[in-house]
């Protein structure tokens, strides 16, 4: 009963079938069908619904004989644990030829999460380039001032300034032999007030 009403509301509900596409005879009552349509077409109607329930009915025996074996070590395997699963289910059939509705969300979400990880690692190394390319012509322009002898100064961050350090003596720390150090300038720097506060 289940299957005819089924067939029918394939047909004649949701128009799949090559006699009478894209057609729908139907009322708000499911699979309660009035007749807008001749006694020709109710009788197209009645042999496209037993060819389908017969195609089917076929296929289905066809495959339970082609997996006859296989049926026999499920019930089997149902027997000897009373309760499986899908990966023992596989063992005996293999994998579905077709993918469940589960598995194309999960892919999709999968794909999804995916493409929303590689956005954001995108935006994370454009950033990172950005902050980059600001840190060295930060650095060039620091460096630009200092090598004019000028001083700068980052407004609560501190201050970068060039100082002469004179020659002196020294010891190597290799071989613990005195070692005379060359005068040369070095780069000073001195905190500013927000810096040294939020220390």
């Amino acid at each position: 009963e289940r299957t005819t009403k089924q067939a029918y509301g394939m047909i004649a509900y949701a128009g799949m079938s090559d006699k009478l596409p894209n057609v729908c005879y139907y009322n708000n009552a499911e699979y309660q069908f009035q007749k807008p349509y001749s006694e020709t077409t109710a009788k197209i109607m009645d042999d496209e619904v037993m060819r389908m329930i017969n195609e089917q009915y076929e296929r289905a025996k066809q495959i339970l004989t082609e997996h006859k074996e296989g049926h026999a070590q499920l019930a089997q395997l149902l027997i000897d644990r009373e309760v499986i699963f899908a990966e023992d289910v596989e063992k005996i059939f293999g994998k579905r030829p077709w993918t469940s509705r589960a598995e194309e969300l999960l892919e999709a979400q999968m794909k999804a999460d995916a493409e929303r990880m590689a956005e954001e690692r995108a935006k994370e190394l454009e950033a990172e380039a950005a902050a980059q390319k600001a840190l060295e012509a930060g650095v060039n322009a620091v460096a630009g001032a200092l090598k004019k002898g000028e001083s700068v100064q980052l407004i609560g961050f501190g201050t970068f300034a060039v100082a002469q350090r004179a020659a002196r003596n020294g010891v190597n720390p290799a071989n613990g032999k005195a070692i005379k150090i060359a005068a040369k300038k070095v780069v000073k720097f001195k905190a500013g007030k927000a810096l040294a506060e939020a220390l």
